[in-house]
């Protein structure tokens, strides 16, 4: 029998199943599965936009109940074309997932998304409830104005030398709009102008991400700055964020929230949220008004000391015990109700 205890990350896994999957537009998305081949669906979204998926992802999800897709999202990761933001918007991320549920044949999933994740599976459910048996969900993020604004221009008041840094890349004339400064550095084809323009924007979001600061990661992230597959993921994620940041997330026209609370068959899957206490990326008031407009569906885990990365040790075992608990549910037949 399982121990229900919190318990830190599953042991590694390596998938059994890998493909590249044709959405149009010229993107191509890479995608893998791992665990039972008969096991709960589950499918995982992750953060950036911009980061892909990483093989500690895997590690979330016992292969004994789940069968757990992930995949790197339009531009991300080993997806194809690399950085693109062309034809990449919120509503081809969305039609993207149900273009892979039904490749892949499964009827419905739980989702599992946290930070961009988060907003990417709530836009997801909120379009096919009916293909979602439940969510797990981390780092809240809505996509809204002030989420946006926040990150641009208040969340260096914690930080305030990341965010000198962050600032300091752009000419003096530019820093009081920072993201009208970065886009045409971050879009210019030029590697001697986004390369290090990437470089500014991820180093002051990943100086948020953690409460701890770990010295460690610090010096491999130095090190790394020079190394090709490192730059390249920071162009991805940069280049990304900026670009959705300028476009409202491409949600301003549809807020998450009045989603929800327009359609209440939502309100009928089971949610458990992990938020950290300290994460000044997505700070915790965003995860307090998403359960409050669930209700009584949603369950609100606040660790009390953690930050944004899903890797801190209360946040990863809080995920762990989370997926566990609703794998399990969902594996003894306990559905939600059909729609």
């Amino acid at each position: 029998m399982m121990d229900a205890a919190p318990r830190d990350l599953h042991p590694p896994i390596e998938p059994d199943a890998r493909g590249r999957l044709d959405v149009g537009d010229g993107h191509v998305l890479a995608w893998e599965a791992c665990g039972r081949p008969d096991g709960v669906p589950v499918v995982f979204l992750h953060g950036g936009p911009g980061t892909g998926t990483e093989p500690a992802h895997r590690r979330f999800f016992d292969p004994r109940i789940w069968r757990a897709v992930l995949f790197d999202q339009r531009g991300c990761g080993r997806s194809t074309p690399h950085g693109e933001t062309r034809a990449n918007t919120t509503d081809h991320l969305v039609d993207d997932i149900e273009r892979l549920r039904r490749h892949l044949g499964i009827d419905r999933w739980a989702v599992f998304g946290g930070s961009w994740g988060s907003t990417l599976a709530l836009a997801y459910a909120t379009t096919y409830p009916e293909r979602v048996t439940g969510l797990i969900l981390r780092g809240i993020f809505l996509g809204t104005d002030d989420e946006v604004a926040w990150f641009l221009h208040e969340m260096g008041r914690f930080f305030p030398e990341a965010r000198d840094g962050f600032l300091g890349h752009l000419p003096e004339s530019a820093r009081g709009d920072p993201l009208a400064g970065y886009l045409p550095l971050l879009m210019d084809p030029d590697p001697r102008i986004h390369l290090p323009a990437a470089r500014a924007w991820s180093g002051y979001e990943g100086a948020c991400a953690t409460l701890r600061p770990v010295s460690q990661l610090a010096a491999g992230a130095a090190a790394a700055a020079g190394r090709a597959d490192e730059d390249r993921a920071m162009l991805a994620v940069s280049r990304l964020e900026a670009h959705y940041f300028a476009h409202r997330c491409f949600l301003a026209d549809r807020p998450l929230l009045g989603r929800i609370d327009a359609d209440p068959r939502l309100r009928l899957l089971p949610v458990h949220i992990v938020q950290g206490r300290y994460d000044v990326i997505c700070p915790p008031a965003t995860a307090v008004a998403l359960a409050r407009h669930l209700g009584s569906s949603a369950m609100l885990e606040m660790i009390a000391d953690a930050g944004h990365s899903a890797f801190e040790p209360g946040t990863r075992r809080a995920l762990v015990a989370a997926g566990d608990r609703m794998g399990r549910m969902l594996q003894a037949g306990l559905h939600p109700r059909s729609f």
